[in-house]
């Protein structure tokens, strides 16, 4: 069984910063990719940047240019620098992996809030 586990969440102005982290219980490369996706109350969850095992990046359009996703191999922890946020940004967001190269669906973290305050 495979633990994703999340932290970094919290409460920011806009225009803040925050830095998401996920540490997963097993060795970075065993999986396609990993992934942050967001949910926002209401709405179905969305993907917001992927990582690939071969270090390729894709990125949600809405977070190009401020988001950045990367990884730390030897600590299997990949992470989500979030720049510039906005009150849009508010959500619960999710860490996950799997064996999909860019949409990484098969294990999910238990998610972390942020806040941005206008």
């Amino acid at each position: 069984q495979v633990q994703l586990v999340e932290s970094g969440g919290g409460l920011v102005q806009a225009g803040g910063s925050l830095r998401l982290s996920c540490a997963a219980s097993r060795s970075w490369f065993t999986f396609g990719a990993m992934a942050w996706y967001r949910q926002i109350a209401g709405k179905e969850r969305e993907l917001v940047a992927s990582i690939n095992r071969g270090g390729v990046m894709n990125y949600a359009d809405s977070v190009k240019g401020r988001f950045t996703i990367s990884r730390d191999n030897a600590k299997s922890t990949v992470y989500l620098q979030m720049n510039n946020l906005r009150p849009e940004d508010t959500a619960v967001y999710y860490c996950a992996a799997g064996t999909a190269q860019s949409v990484p669906r098969d294990y999910w973290g238990q998610g972390t809030q942020v806040a941005v305050a206008p």
